[in-house]
């Protein structure tokens, strides 16, 4: 009855068509508050009670026990001149059992939370990147993972242990020459046979390149595409991406040679093999599991993209925030603190506002997938957005910082952020890919209430089924319209919102902007069709839109949850409005460029127009960005609270040690120093260099002797923090 419809819809592309890989990333993992956030129809109360994560007894003893020891004990500088960790942290990681954080009890493993891992990576990552990688990558995406998961019981009884021990040292590899984000067409080939001993083996080739810990791998967790050309497992010919575990020492197999990731440090390399002969037994998950690898590791990365590169991100901004608003405190020019003028503090605000909106947002995330959801769309937002965050807040840093910022030594304090933040850009999906494929682009049809049911019932071709589906579907598309212009008329002043305190407010403008997404996202899919996929400077905008307001929610959760503390309020704010600012831009994006059939352009124009003089945000005011980066500058227990999550081991005469300590001194000296400038005013002393008007300021009685040596102290530790590393010829070239 209803094929013709179904042949139209077909024949003109109007709705997108669905790869077996496509699929497989759709059916993994879940939908948590993403879907509400898609369909506009987002419930602040349900969200408050969801629950928020806290670190156990044992992982915090963990945390303030063997990863603060294990900190303390590397030395970036030397790890980044070296390329390795000194053996005697090989055998503290290997001690307690660093390598098995998310390996279950029974086989000797931690088995921590997502939350308690995201910490440890990151702070061992503001440590040291070669530490963190070595850690990370056995307890995130790959063998271990896959095997708790997926392993028979023979492998799991049989490789977990070793392990959590560190005995096998894993690495996962995926990523070829011809398969990078399009991991979906891996080159790699196993065809399965059997042996003379009648026992079943398969026989693999590959070419992987950027695997993290490859040179150094015992075991290879490997991604290939698996044939049966005898049909020996009754499966047929083509099988498809199956994951197996291969012995480093087997023959045929090639590791050893290394990648230079950006001067890292971390071993990440090449590995090949040609003509490898495995038992198919080592296939994680045994028989059972051969073709549906692709399916395994979204289900892996689609929790796993929320936990480890967010960690270490977020770490890295709150201790580049305390680094460098110390620094600007310290560091004097014109006869005042850099960061006094206005110029500088309003990067140091967008870093200190990205401090408190990065912590909400790793910590809610985790805490969903503490409580079982698996969130793929939610995850992507979060590994791309918190990375990028981190790149842009580090780069603020590296400006603020300048010329001390750009020599590279042991007396640098952030430029090993830099030089890291572009690979955690890179791994586990490229950010390009997850903002303008990933987040919207699978998003749109895993989170939207019924566009993935009409595509399935397309393929399926039941037309009844999608006709029923189609009408559903119309009558929400409108209801969404005059929704969202009638809250658009209102400015949303009489959405409902779970609190009456000054956030309610933001409350209200995250329900609009979602009922707008909603509505704009039909009319971008009726408009385009299955073109949309193609669209990715418009992907990207609803993306941003999408990842803005989860980021938003994530805010105004964790201020709940901190019992609405009033001190933050004004960095809440400035989050917030940082927020809608985005979410306002990426909707005028979208409005300047979409094109709908009969009218083109015009739609977007006069949306653009409204949204002009309608505005859902604006930038932060400078008023508030000033308030907001005096934060930081400023030691207490409120600079603490934002900048001090991860709690990073200071080590003795160190550049971040130093410059915490010499914060202390600029405080301490404040009072002294306003007796001395008052002096300077009244014509009492001459106005020239600190350091020449303290034996007089003592001799005429403006300050003590004892005030004397605290402000030479003072003197000599800015020199101290000032000072850039410079070499010999010979040091430079060692």
């Amino acid at each position: 009855m209803f094929g013709w419809m179904i042949r139209f819809i077909k024949r003109n592309n109007l709705l997108p068509k669905i790869s077996d890989t496509e699929r497989a990333a759709l059916e993994a993992g879940s939908v948590w508050i993403d879907g509400d956030l898609f369909s506009g129809r987002v419930n602040f109360k349900k969200i408050l009670q969801e629950p928020y994560p806290q670190l156990s007894k044992e992982e915090k003893e963990f945390i303030d026990g063997p990863v603060s020891e294990v900190c303390k004990m590397v030395n970036e500088y030397e790890i980044r001149k070296q390329k390795k960790l000194p053996q005697e942290v090989w055998d503290y990681l290997r001690e307690h059992r660093f390598f098995g954080l998310v390996i279950p009890k029974e086989y000797g493993g931690h088995h921590f939370s997502a939350l308690a891992c995201s910490t440890i990576f990151g702070k061992l990552g503001v440590r040291s990147m070669n530490l963190n990688v070595t850690v990370m990558i056995p307890n995130s995406v790959g063998p271990s993972e896959l095997l708790a998961k997926y392993g028979t019981k023979e492998q799991k009884e049989y490789y977990l242990p070793r392990l959590a021990k560190g005995e096998d040292i894993p690495c996962f590899a995926l990523t070829e020459e011809k398969a990078g984000s399009d991991a979906g067409s891996l080159r790699s080939e196993g065809v399965v046979f059997k042996g003379e001993d009648d026992k079943i083996y398969v026989r693999i080739n590959w070419s992987k390149r950027y695997i993290t810990l490859a040179p150094i791998a015992t075991l290879i967790g490997l991604a290939f595409y698996l044939r049966d050309p005898e049909n020996i497992l009754g499966k047929g010919e083509d099988i498809g991406i199956t994951c197996i575990l291969v012995d480093a020492k087997t023959e045929g197999v090639e590791i050893g040679r290394y990648h230079d990731p950006l001067n890292n440090g971390f071993p990440n390399g090449p590995t090949r093999g040609k003509d490898v002969v495995v038992p198919l037994e080592n296939v994680i998950g045994g028989s059972e599991y051969v073709g549906k690898g692709w399916g395994m590791l979204m289900e892996a990365l689609s929790a796993g993209r929320g936990i480890s590169l967010p960690g270490f991100a977020t770490a890295g901004v709150h201790v580049a925030t305390r680094g460098v608003a110390a620094y600007s405190m310290i560091r004097e020019q014109f006869s005042i603190p850099i960061g006094k003028m206005e110029g500088i503090r309003e990067p140091l605000a967008k870093m200190a506002g990205f401090c408190y909106l990065m912590e909400a947002t790793r910590v809610f995330t985790c805490g969903a997938i503490d409580n079982g959801h698996n969130p793929s769309v939610v995850s992507a937002i979060v590994k791309y957005s918190l990375t990028e965050l981190g790149r842009e807040a580090i780069g603020e840093g590296m400006d603020i910082m300048a010329g001390k910022a750009i020599c590279l030594g042991p007396n640098n304090p952030i430029a090993q952020g830099y030089l890291a933040a572009p690979i955690a850009i890179t791994v586990e999906g490229a950010n390009i890919l997850t903002r303008t494929l990933i987040i919207f682009g699978q998003g749109t049809i895993r989170c939207h209430p019924y566009l993935y049911r009409q595509v399935q019932a397309l393929q399926q071709e039941k037309g009844g089924k999608f006709v029923a589906l189609l009408a559903a579907h119309s009558f929400f598309m409108a209801k969404n319209t005059v929704m969202h212009l009638l809250v658009g008329t209102t400015r949303g002043y009489f959405l409902r919102a779970p609190k009456w305190n000054k956030t309610r407010r933001y409350y209200q403008k995250l329900k609009w902007a979602s009922l707008k997404f909603a509505a704009l996202t039909d009319v971008a899919a009726i408009s385009m069709g299955s073109q949309l996929k193609k669209k990715g400077n418009l992907a990207g905008r609803f993306s941003d839109i999408l990842s803005w307001m989860y980021i938003g929610t994530c805010v105004l959760r964790r201020y709940h949850e901190e019992g609405d503390n009033k001190s933050d309020l004004v960095v809440v704010e400035w989050c917030m409005e940082y927020a809608l600012w985005q979410i306002q831009q990426a909707f005028a994006g979208i409005y300047d460029n979409i094109k709908v059939p009969i009218i083109g352009g015009l739609y977007g124009k006069f949306q653009l127009f409204c949204l002009r003089i309608n505005p859902l945000g604006k930038a932060p005011r400078d008023l508030l960005s000033n308030q907001v980066a005096q934060i930081p500058q400023n030691p207490g227990e409120q600079r603490d609270n934002l900048t001090f999550a991860y709690k990073p081991d200071y080590v003795e005469n160190e550049p971040l040690a130093d410059l915490e300590k010499t914060l202390l001194l600029v405080k301490e000296a404040a009072p002294t120093l306003r007796k001395i400038n008052q002096a300077v005013k009244k014509g009492e002393l001459q106005k020239q260099p600190l350091i020449q008007n303290i034996e007089t300021a003592v001799s005429e009685g403006v300050i003590s002797k004892e005030e004397s040596t605290l402000l030479r102290n003072l003197e000599n530790a800015r020199d101290n923090i000032i000072r850039v590393d410079d070499f010999s010829w010979e040091e430079l070239t060692f």
